[in-house]
């Protein structure tokens, strides 16, 4: 890896040779976008192993909301041993309760069963009913690599302010910016600390078009 982190959507094979041509480091693979992203099938885990070397962090949501429902719950436990055998280097959940508080148990049932694997806590935090409160029950959670984070529900720009405050707290090695990033939100970002980039439809036409290796290259020189 170089300077920064820079983590690219992957919903398929091909775009995870884009992804990795184009310069990235690490893959987030997951399906069905228009949902927020959801669990790929261990087949396409597989394949974007057998065509791509780049670690792979494999979304566990069951249903476009960041509540855990106890049948969900326990088909995403069941779907991480053939997921990790497929190729997967890591998973990507976080639940939130009817509160808007942080899921404690749900998450830690599923850290349970990926461990020793690293993990995500995805951007169900920036729709916590207290942001704050949430980064400081998941921050010292066993195995956290990273968080998705713009910092805010409306995305990035909504969010500086949060991310800022969350370097100054000592979370800066935690955060993975995305979430409506774009190009001018990249400065500041490195200036309060950042070093984790995650990208999507910024380096694609529309979520219908393939990855752009030409636009993953040019995140890459930014974020260098």
């Amino acid at each position: 890896m170089t300077g920064s982190l820079l983590e690219v959507i992957a919903l398929n094979a091909r775009d995870a040779v884009a992804a990795e041509e184009g310069g990235a480091d690490r893959l987030e693979v997951v399906v069905d976008m228009a949902s927020g992203g959801l669990t790929p099938a261990a087949e396409t885990v597989a394949a974007i192993s057998k065509r791509c070397a780049l670690p792979q962090m494999v979304m566990l949501r069951a249903e476009p909301s960041f509540l855990a429902r106890p049948d969900s719950l326990e088909s995403l436990r069941c779907e991480v041993k053939a997921l990790a055998e497929a190729g997967a280097a890591g998973f990507v959940f976080g639940f939130l309760d009817s509160a808007g508080a942080v899921d404690l148990a749900a998450t830690e049932a599923l850290i349970h069963a990926v461990a020793p694997l690293p993990w995500t806590f995805h951007r169900a935090v920036d729709h916590a009913a207290d942001i704050q409160a949430g980064w400081r029950a998941i921050r010292l959670l066993p195995n956290l690599a990273t968080v998705l984070t713009s910092g805010a529900p409306g995305g990035v720009a909504d969010g500086l302010a949060v991310l800022k405050t969350r370097c100054e707290a000592g979370d800066g090695p935690l955060i993975l910016a995305g979430g409506g990033l774009g190009p001018g939100h990249v400065p500041a970002l490195l200036e309060y600390g950042v070093r984790a980039f995650h990208i999507g439809g910024a380096v694609r036409a529309s979520w219908a078009d393939p990855v752009d290796p030409r636009r993953v290259r040019e995140w890459r020189a930014l974020i260098d």
